[in-house]
């Protein structure tokens, strides 16, 4: 699915043929940092009223003026994460090669959004893994076991003691990371700060770079923001702000079960084609639950998520 077009997507334009190819890094309104191909970073703005840049979109730009620049197109995209709502859309980044969705044993991670977040990530193409931090403390036995399911239908979950033992959580981490274009997710007192300031020494120059030239260090913990673990600029760790809803109304509820490996895995043995796993007689996920393949916790979630989605209002 990585290649193919997604909502919010941009479609090809003849107007950038020609200009200055560039990465947006950060956005704040209609204030973009876009960077060139050299790493030089300057403050960009799109033509016309509408903005439908986010970070990670490869743009082409014109020169404005000496430090500044204006956003003429926007290059189609391999994907797009994203959040929807009843009430509007929140992309989180474009282009992204993966996704590492940071939970803590404290504060006791929601496993509802962990599973939005998973789902999400399924719909638009991206590979994800879990990380669970903090193991250093005493509740750690009971986040293994809410995590097991997830283990189980083959996602991979990783343990850190980010402050306790920062070189054996870096040296976990790097060679996943190596090459790739990795967006963190998680909820806000996880550890995301701790992890970027951890793998990204200049992580606070990058920002305040950004900050200079937006004038403003005022948003600093609430925008997207891309970061460069090497010189070579190959491998990027691209840090969200915490979030409390994550909806899902893009998806249309006879999709979901498709995004759920461990549903996925036992839809194809339903007796009916619609089947939708909550009433119908014959059903595959309904048997594997009562077997317990699936989690109780997992099908409750899936229930909610479908309700709340067949319910929509446009």
């Amino acid at each position: 699915m990585s290649g193919g077009r997604f909502k919010g997507g941009a479609a090809p334009d003849k107007r950038g043929a020609g200009l200055d190819l560039g990465l947006v890094v950060r956005g704040h309104g209609r204030h973009y940092i876009v960077e060139d191909g050299e790493g030089r970073r300057r403050v960009c703005h799109p033509r016309g009223k509408k903005s439908d840049c986010v970070v990670g979109d490869q743009v082409r730009w014109a020169e404005a003026s000496s430090d500044e620049g204006v956003i003429e197109a926007v290059e189609p995209r391999r994907n797009l994460l994203f959040r929807q709502d009843e009430w509007k859309t929140k992309s989180f980044a474009a282009n992204l090669d993966q996704l590492l969705v940071l939970v803590a044993v404290e504060p006791v991670f929601s496993e509802s959004q962990l599973a939005r977040a998973l789902i999400a990530a399924e719909s638009a193409g991206i590979s994800a893994r879990v990380a669970l931090n903090k193991t250093d403390l005493p509740g750690v036995a009971a986040q293994r076991e809410r995590l097991q399911p997830y283990r189980d239908m083959g996602l991979t979950v990783m343990e850190l003691a980010l402050r306790e033992s920062p070189e054996a959580s870096a040296e976990a981490l790097s060679p996943w990371l190596q090459g790739k274009r990795t967006f963190v997710l998680g909820p806000s007192g996880t550890g995301k700060s701790t992890l970027i300031n951890l793998l990204i020494p200049d992580a606070q120059a990058q920002v305040g770079d950004i900050s200079q030239a937006l004038n403003s260090g005022r948003h600093t913990t609430t925008t997207t923001q891309w970061y460069w673990m090497d010189a070579a600029r190959q491998t990027a760790l691209i840090d969200s702000p915490g979030f409390q809803e994550f909806g899902l109304r893009q998806i249309e509820p006879a999709q979901l079960p498709q995004l759920m490996p461990d549903l996925r895995t036992h839809a194809g043995s339903c007796r009916f084609y619609n089947c939708t796993h909550l009433h119908e007689p014959g059903c595959g996920v309904r048997a594997a639950l009562e077997a317990g393949q699936i989690s109780a916790s997992r099908y409750r979630i899936y229930g909610e998520i479908f309700e709340e989605l067949s319910s929509k209002r446009w």
